[in-house]
């Protein structure tokens, strides 16, 4: 039955779905089946090509047809099962499934009914040998995150080039810095969009690197029934063989489940850049309250029901809520993951399906972001009046000045000059001609203005000191 997106439960099957069709394909149950169903195939061919179970396909055979003809047969009949897996055949599962209450099962028996079917029903009791229902799922899941978190990663670093861009684009202008709320010396907005670049370069790289691990050990990760069948196969070396030929990385030490610990870590990972664009989606946010960006217009929408003349910031709002939600998940994802009680357990079966949901709402909150970038306009004047507006920033650097030249008190002098104070920039000037202080030093005062008593703020917002 078709799902009618007023009728679903989650937003993002609802009002959300056509935002998140991508993830949907990775993580649907219909992708989840079909990387079932390509493991069980891989595996089953991987046996074949190596040979080990050809001596038996020989004596299990009713009939005397070269066997390396039929492997060739049943090899490109895998092959195709995988590459033209369809809804139907994921219903066929489904319909195995309500008779066993068991969904990988299910799938070995579609194999093997495929198997039959061909006529080679002599390969169908190596469908799933020596197999544990985890060994499959463990890779399948391995698989789908390996695409979601390469999916995301472009999202993230086609994110992080827009920042980039903004950052040099407003790396001269300068901003009036706010610590505790209060106003303070002075940055440039683009070295302020640059850290946050910079913060996530650094987690999208760490990303980058992350292995994905699978396991394929059998009922408690030891090969026990593996080496009673087969005691002259060093199944471990193979098994290493077959989890590097999928693209993953292989964990020889597991229970009969690979312990999730990779899952834990992506999700801390992904769950730090969250937070790092939680931090920037307020910001960003607290500026355009502040008048320092306003935000282009768009025909026929509405930014309040009641008030006209609104633009709501509504973009970062909804990546500030959509990370949260995400970050939620990820974080219950991580700490409950890689617990299991003694060597299995099924807690961990109901959790991994919501990985799609955590991805998916991260997904949603990068589009959003993206989309309130376009939106955004600097007002240069805005920020001009900020700066000039408050000339007291500048006792920072007269009593440095000071201090350099072996003024006494120099900060206790500006503290009981400017501290609760509303003073001008004359009041300043009236201060440095009147200080005991080399002559140079005085006129670098006097020429220094809340707009250009900027640092290396600009050196640092175009990148030169990231080496």
């Amino acid at each position: 039955m078709d799902l009618n997106s007023l009728d679903a439960l989650s937003p993002l099957d609802g009002r959300y779905n056509s935002q998140v069709k991508n993830m949907a394909k990775i993580f649907s149950e219909f992708s989840l089946i079909k990387h079932r169903v390509l493991i069980e195939s891989a595996w089953l061919s991987f046996l074949i090509k190596t040979g080990i179970i050809s001596e038996d396909l020989e004596n299990n055979k009713n009939n005397k047809n070269n066997i390396k003809l039929e492997n060739k047969t049943v090899l490109d009949l895998l092959e195709k099962l995988v590459l033209n897996f369809s809804i139907h055949d994921a219903q066929i599962i489904k319909n195995f499934e309500s008779t066993t209450a068991h969904d990988l099962k299910a799938v070995e028996y579609f194999i093997k009914q495929k198997l039959q079917e061909a006529g080679f029903a002599h390969y169908q009791e190596f469908v799933h040998f020596g197999c544990t229902s985890e060994d499959i799922n463990n890779l399948s899941y391995a698989l789908m995150l390996q695409e979601s978190c390469q999916y995301l990663l472009r999202a993230l670093n086609c994110l992080n080039q827009k920042l980039q861009t903004l950052a040099s684009q407003q790396a001269r202008q300068p901003m009036l810095s706010r610590t505790h709320g209060q106003a303070a010396t002075p940055t440039t907005l683009g070295k302020e969009i640059g850290n946050y670049c910079a913060r996530l370069s650094r987690q999208i790289i760490q990303l980058e690197q992350q292995e994905f691990l699978g396991k394929f050990g059998g009922a408690v990760g030891n090969f026990n029934a593996h080496h009673v069948a087969y005691p002259e196969v060093d199944w471990p070396d193979l098994a290493e063989s077959f989890v590097s030929s999928l693209g993953l990385t292989y964990n020889p030490m597991t229970t009969q489940i690979e312990p999730h610990d990779f899952i834990a870590e992506i999700s801390h990972k992904l769950s730090r850049i969250n937070i790092i664009l939680i931090d920037f989606n307020k910001n960003i946010w607290g500026y355009i309250s502040l008048g320092y960006f306003s935000q282009k217009t768009q025909e026929g929408e509405i930014g309040s029901s009641t008030m006209p003349h609104k633009i709501n910031p509504i973009h970062f709002e909804n990546s500030e809520g959509n990370l949260g939600l995400s970050n939620a998940l990820l974080i219950h994802l991580a700490e409950k993951l890689p617990i299991s009680r003694f060597q299995r357990d099924l807690t961990d079966s109901t959790v991994l399906r919501n990985l799609g949901v955590a991805f998916g709402h991260a997904d949603l909150a990068y589009q959003a972001l993206e989309k309130g970038l376009g939106k955004l306009q600097v007002n240069p004047a805005r920020l001009l009046e900020d700066l000039e507006n408050n000339p007291s920033i500048l006792t920072e650097a007269i009593q440095t000045v000071m201090r350099r030249y072996g003024q006494e008190g120099a900060y206790e002098l500006l503290k009981d000059f400017s501290r609760g104070k509303e003073i001008t920039r004359q009041d300043l000037n009236h201060l440095i001609k009147s200080l005991d202080i080399p002559s140079e030093a005085k006129k670098r005062l006097l020429e220094l203005t809340p707009e250009n008593y900027l640092g290396f703020a600009r050196e640092l917002a175009q990148g030169k000191y990231r080496g």
